[in-house]
């Protein structure tokens, strides 16, 4: 057993940890030049540091981390072991450019126009966060909480996460006036449309078609190392005809990287086709997945 895991464990990608910094650094530079400067909030563990700058005056530099801390202790349990290193490893990055932006001497003259800094905070939050999130990453925050209920409860995601920014944006009028609240909300629609176009479609599934003489044990990885479901379908080559086991299987974006990896490290050959899945309605998705862990024991 021990060395069916080692063969399908993920590996640590130079190349994905130096992406998912840049994604940070773009992100972070759009919260400190357009958010905190001109009085904007944000969603999620980012707008819960906003608030408690604006009311305790802690730097976001700081309570990035510290919010974040019962939420690592939880993810450790019940999250891989790569989701956390790239999720811990995410936060700490952000972290430190939140730092060092709001030391640099950078003026970006809107003339205060709450318009101009919705649209500017959207770019590069959105490009940021879709980079990160494209390559395996996540900043922390309720993306640790979301990935819980989808891979436990069977939630999407984009439910998770639009439910708790919600709850965090109607926390925000404790500082902001209505008009500042309405510009955060344009604010937070440009962002998740560059969130989407930047990771190809953030919350919405993905169908997977490979084609692999290794089909069997790309199918046991799959299951072992992401949890999800696989369907052989029988086909035969065009041009050898030889029979094929297709492997069909159907996953969240934020799983998709995840996956391509674990295929090119057992095939390299492989063909893979991938799917916009417009719904997913059934198990894992709609309603909840098998558990091999449990919440309360």
């Amino acid at each position: 057993m021990a060395k069916n895991q080692s063969r399908f464990q993920l590996g640590i990608s130079v190349v994905d940890l130096l992406v998912i910094a840049l994604g940070a650094a773009i992100y972070s530079f759009g919260i400190v030049f357009f958010n905190i400067y001109n009085h904007l909030a944000d969603g999620g563990v980012t707008g819960i540091t906003l608030i408690l700058r604006a009311v305790f005056h802690i730097d976001p530099a700081y309570s990035t981390i510290l919010v974040n801390i019962p939420l690592f202790a939880i993810g450790y349990r019940f999250l891989g072991k790569k989701d956390m290193i790239y999720t811990l490893y995410g936060t700490i990055v952000l972290s430190i450019f939140l730092w060092i932006w709001q030391r640099v001497p950078i003026v970006i003259n809107i003339q205060h126009d709450l318009l101009l800094a919705a649209i500017g905070a959207g770019l590069f939050g959105g490009f940021g966060c879709g980079i990160v999130y494209r390559f395996g990453g996540t900043t922390g925050g309720v993306d640790i909480v979301a990935r819980l209920f989808e891979r436990f409860k069977g939630v999407q995601m984009g439910q998770t996460l639009l439910t708790m920014d919600v709850i965090v944006l109607l926390s925000s009028l404790i500082y902001l006036d209505v008009r500042q609240m309405a510009y955060t909300l344009i604010y937070v629609w440009i962002f998740s449309l560059l969130v989407n176009f930047t990771q190809q479609g953030a919350y919405t599934a993905r169908g997977i078609l490979i084609i692999s003489d290794q089909s069997q044990t790309i199918s046991e990885a799959i299951q072992e190392q992401l949890s999800r479901g696989v369907t052989f379908i029988n086909a035969e080559g065009g041009y050898s005809h030889e029979s094929k086991q297709i492997v069909y299987c159907v996953v969240s974006p934020s799983e998709l990287h995840s996956l391509k990896q674990l295929v090119e490290k057992i095939d390299k050959a492989a063909f893979i086709s991938i799917l916009d899945v417009n719904e997913a309605i059934g198990e894992g998705f709609s309603y909840k997945r098998p558990k091999k862990f449990k919440l309360l024991k």
